[in-house]
């Protein structure tokens, strides 16, 4: 289905019949992406004596118990409440769905024992643009992000800047393909994370904190989507929680 939508002023005309869905399934097998040091998820039938809840065991219905963690086990959208003292559900913090977005791709530097990427990587890859959201594939994008096991392996990570960076910009919603926007041992700092919500304190927020702004994490962005703007359907699970599950969906402009 095709339609023209008009956005801050602008026109677009959108092929909704072609979605381009950049979330990672989530699965109880070894394919699975992992992070955190946590295990794979549990996919499995609720057990009441001897009744399983599953067809091809007898069952009327298949009936599934699903334990999973939304920061390590896939992508997932998160609000500030992720790394404040009182309690801020993304459920609340997200209340539009549909944003002009800029995909980037970008080669995160080497920085001693890190792959670090920058604030002056984002402002040229973003060229001037404003968008709502930012979607940011590091590369190599090699498939292996979609079933890693990123426990223990330093991914890249964005400096502080380059967060500062794109909160300045106005930019709501942060996209990216690895499992955190910080640095994997960081003693506790979330230096990025602090940046982009504007959190001074997270014992006692200030009022300029961005309330409405997500980050979302574990996302893959296929080689065959270009860089360049599109409108993104970031969809979420109503979970009254820090972060949901999300797929965020794409579509070319």
């Amino acid at each position: 289905m095709k339609a023209t939508i008009k956005h801050n002023n602008t026109t677009f005309e959108i092929d909704f019949s072609k979605p381009i869905d950049i979330s990672i399934p989530l699965t109880n097998t070894d394919s699975n992406p992992i992070a955190w040091y946590i295990d794979k998820p549990v996919i499995e039938p609720v057990k009441m004596g001897d009744w399983v809840g599953k067809v091809s065991e007898g069952a009327s219905t298949n009936f599934n118990n699903i334990f999973f963690n939304p920061h390590g086990h896939g992508t997932h959208t998160e609000c500030l409440g992720h790394i404040t003292k009182d309690f801020y559900s993304i459920n609340q913090a997200l209340k539009q769905f549909f944003f002009l977005a800029e995909v980037v791709s970008i080669q995160p530097e080497v920085q001693v024992e890190d792959l670090v990427i920058t604030k002056l990587q984002i402002e040229d890859a973003l060229e001037g643009k404003s968008p709502e959201a930012i979607v940011l594939r590091s590369l190599p994008n090699d498939v292996v992000k979609k079933s890693k096991n990123y426990s223990n392996t330093n991914p890249p990570y964005l400096e502080e800047a380059a967060a500062t960076y794109i909160r300045e910009c106005g930019i709501k919603h942060l996209l990216i393909d690895l499992p955190s926007v910080d640095k994997e041992k960081d003693e506790g700092k979330l230096l990025a994370h602090k940046a982009f919500w504007n959190v001074k304190d997270v014992n006692n927020l200030n009022a300029d904190a961005r309330h409405d702004a997500t980050i979302t994490e574990m996302i893959y962005v296929n080689d065959e989507v270009t860089d360049g703007s599109y409108l993104l359907n970031l969809q979420i699970a109503s979970f009254e929680n820090d972060a949901s599950p999300s797929k965020p969906v794409l579509y070319k402009l």
